[in-house]
């Protein structure tokens, strides 16, 4: 447990916990407001995140960025972050044991933060927070409670871009989030 942002940003400046470590450009440990009552969890960082060392500023964060837009929310009100760090080479899933090396520092973003609702993005932020027991496609939409904190699985911004269809459920649980929000 870090008792603040400093310290865990240092720690996770530094990490050699698994072999991500080996490629990446840099360490993409989060953005936004550091007090949101909203958190958004992807995945890991892709090649663009890996240069600029900050979460969803390639194609599927400026896809994300324009939903934002359509429903009336600002990225810096909210705190963006994912399971990984480091970017799995070719954009590739993260490995289990590299989301284990990652979860610590993320867990300890969440107590900092203290979000009250959390966004998961795709599959691998679903299984890696709530468990493995959930599946993307069945659990998106829906709401599930834990530990006092709300939490809304929904596609993940790269999905968008390759089927398009997602679209729509995408900005429906983005608003449900914005319903929620207003209540909270």
């Amino acid at each position: 447990m870090y008792d603040n942002w400093e310290e865990l940003e240092k720690e996770s400046s530094q990490c050699r916990k698994c072999k991500l470590c080996k490629t990446r450009n840099n360490v993409v440990f989060g953005t936004g407001n550091k007090n949101a009552d909203l958190m958004f969890i992807g995945e890991g960082p892709g090649a663009d995140e890996d240069i600029q060392g900050i979460p969803f500023v390639g194609k599927a964060g400026k896809l994300m960025n324009m939903a934002f837009e359509a429903i009336g929310l600002n990225r810096e009100n909210v705190y963006i972050a994912n399971v990984v760090k480091c970017r799995p080479p070719s954009n590739r899933n993260p490995e289990e044991d590299e989301a284990m090396a990652c979860l610590d520092y993320l867990r300890n973003q969440v107590i900092l933060v203290k979000p009250k609702v959390i966004v998961l993005l795709g599959s691998i932020a679903l299984k890696n927070i709530l468990g493995k027991e959930y599946g993307i496609t069945t659990s998106r939409g829906k709401w599930v409670e834990k530990r006092g904190i709300l939490y809304m699985p929904t596609w993940h911004p790269a999905a968008l871009l390759r089927d398009e269809t997602k679209k729509i459920d995408f900005i429906k649980d983005l608003k449900l989030v914005m319903e929620k929000m207003k209540n909270i």
